[in-house]
């Protein structure tokens, strides 16, 4: 993920206007699931080497264990996500949206 993204996030979690969320947070939704798309395909290569065995030694210690009936291209994606979970991008987007969410807003209208 480039610095600037993660710059985007790390600031949108920092708004203290309220008025600023409805606007910044689809900006931030946005470069959440585009920094997803790289972090993912970054794992995907890494794991492209591993023996099952390797991967699913991976996917246990980010706490993603490989389960019974999940298939390969399953477990890289729930690997992805768990250590893509402890970016600081994504801790702070999570923190703007769910401090959007205590003020009522949200990213679907209802």
């Amino acid at each position: 993920m480039t610095g600037q993204a993660t710059t985007l996030l790390l600031a949108l979690a920092v708004v203290d206007d309220a008025g600023d969320l409805p606007r910044l947070l689809p900006a931030g939704h946005a470069t959440w699931c585009a920094g997803f798309a790289a972090f993912r395909s970054e794992v995907t290569g890494r794991s492209e080497g591993l023996s099952d065995a390797e991967l699913a030694d991976w996917c246990a210690q980010a706490g993603a264990p490989w389960l019974i009936g999940r298939t390969r291209g399953e477990a890289v994606a729930e690997l992805a996500f768990a250590l893509w979970e402890c970016t600081p991008a994504s801790i702070a987007y999570t923190e703007a949206a769910e401090r959007a969410a205590e003020l009522g807003i949200c990213l679907v209208d209802e």
